[in-house]
C-alpha cells in the first residue's frame, strides 16, 4: 500500500461515492474553498493498493493566531476524517496524517467523523447530528409532522411570507441575513466568498432557500444533496421577525424540494446538546446521533475545546453580540478563518 497526495479530482470523487460512510463533505472540491477563501494549506491523502484508492484522508493544516498550529479533517463542515476500505487502511492514513501534522509543528490532528473509526484515540461527543427519513411524497412528510410544527408554517404563510429557492443569484439577499445573525449569536461572520465558490464548486449540488416578507428577505439557508441526503450546512433568519415563524416556512420549503429532487434522507446538520438549534431540529421529528470527534494529540494532553461552548470565550462572545454590524462584518472574515 502506498499513500500518497497523487489522487485526482475524479478519482478522489469516484471513490468518496462509492464508499458507504462518503458525505458531501469529503469531496474534492471543498478543498479549493478552504484554499481559496480561507487561505488554508490543505493536505488530501489517498492510500493505494495495486494502482487503486482503497482510502482518503481529507485535512487542513492551521496555522491560527488564536489556537496556534494543528490539523483538522474537515474544518468548517459537519463531517470529515477517514474512508477507508479496511481498519488497516484507515489506520495507515490517521499515522500518515498524524506524521505530516507533527513535522507541520501542530499539536493535535482532529479527525470528525460519524462513528468511532479509530477506538485507542481520545474523543469527544459534544456534538449530535440531527437527520430523518424522507417519504416518498410531500403530502405524507406533513401529516408525519408534529401538529405544532405544521401549525407554525401555516402561522407563516398566513402572515404572507413566501419562498424561493435558486443559486447564485440570491447569495447577495441570503448573506445579510447569515451576518445579522451571527453578529448576534456573538460568532465572527464567513466571508461572502465562502457562499458564492461552494455555489460555484459544487453547481450539481447546492441550492439557496430565502423566505420574504412584504419583499424584504428574513431567513434563508444553503441545501447540500449528495447521493439520497439533502445536508443543511448555513441557515439563519433574522431575530426581529421569528414572531413570524419565517425558519419554520424555510425548512418545510426544503424538504419539500428534497423530497422533489429525490432524496430520501434531509440531514439538519449538527447541534450541541440543549441548545435552541437542537430543539428547532427535534420538533420536526429528527433522529440524533453522537458524532465522534477524534484525536491525535502531538503535544497537548487533552483534547481542545475550540467552540463557542467554552467558557473561556463568554466575554469574547457578549462584546461581539454589541459590535455594529459594518464592523463585524469587516472584521469577522479574518478572525473565523482562524477557527475550525
Amino acid at each position: 500500500m502506498v499513500i500518497a497526495e497523487d489522487a485526482s479530482p475524479e478519482e478522489w470523487d469516484g471513490f468518496v461515492e462509492r464508499h458507504a460512510d462518503g458525505t458531501g463533505d469529503h469531496l474534492w472540491h471543498w478543498r479549493d474553498v478552504f484554499a481559496d477563501v480561507f487561505g488554508q494549506q490543505c493536505v488530501y491523502l489517498a492510500a493505494r493498493a495495486q494502482g487503486e484508492i482503497v482510502g482518503v484522508l481529507p485535512m487542513a493544516l492551521f496555522r491560527s493566531r488564536l489556537f496556534g498550529r494543528f490539523a483538522v479533517s474537515l474544518p468548517y463542515l459537519n463531517y470529515g476524517g477517514v474512508l477507508a476500505s479496511s481498519p488497516d487502511v484507515a489506520d495507515a492514513l490517521v499515522r500518515h496524517a498524524a506524521q505530516i501534522t507533527r513535522t507541520f509543528g501542530g499539536s493535535h490532528l482532529e479527525l470528525r467523523h460519524r462513528a468511532r473509526q479509530c477506538p485507542s484515540l481520545p474523543s469527544r461527543d459534544h456534538k449530535v447530528a440531527l437527520t430523518m427519513a424522507l417519504p416518498a411524497t410531500a403530502d405524507a412528510l406533513w401529516t408525519s409532522v408534529d401538529r405544532k410544527a405544521r401549525n407554525q408554517v401555516r402561522k407563516a404563510q398566513k402572515e404572507g411570507l413566501t419562498s424561493q429557492t435558486g443559486g447564485l443569484e440570491l447569495v447577495d439577499e441570503f448573506y445579510p441575513v447569515f451576518a445579522e445573525n451571527m453578529r448576534d449569536l456573538g460568532t465572527p461572520v464567513y466571508s461572502r466568498r465562502l457562499f458564492a465558490e461552494t455555489l460555484r464548486r459544487f453547481p450539481k449540488h447546492v441550492q439557496v432557500a430565502i423566505v420574504r416578507h412584504q419583499g424584504k428577505t428574513i431567513a434563508g439557508a444553503f441545501t447540500f444533496t449528495f447521493r439520497d441526503t439533502a445536508l443543511v450546512p448555513w441557515a439563519s433568519s433574522l431575530r426581529s421577525h421569528r414572531h413570524l415563524c419565517p425558519n419554520m416556512l424555510l425548512y418545510w420549503s426544503m424538504m419539500e424540494g428534497a423530497i422533489a429532487s429525490g432524496a430520501r434522507r434531509f440531514d439538519f446538520g449538527r447541534s450541541s446538546r440543549g441548545a435552541g438549534t437542537h430543539h428547532f431540529k427535534t420538533q420536526w421529528g429528527a433522529d440524533e446521533a453522537p458524532l465522534n470527534w477524534e484525536y491525535v494529540l502531538l503535544t497537548r494532553e487533552s483534547a481542545p475545546d475550540q467552540g463557542p461552548g467554552n467558557s473561556r470565550f463568554n466575554l469574547a462572545i457578549e462584546t461581539w453580540r454589541r459590535l455594529p454590524l459594518w464592523l463585524s462584518n469587516r472584521i469577522g472574515p479574518a478572525i473565523v478563518r482562524n477557527i475550525p
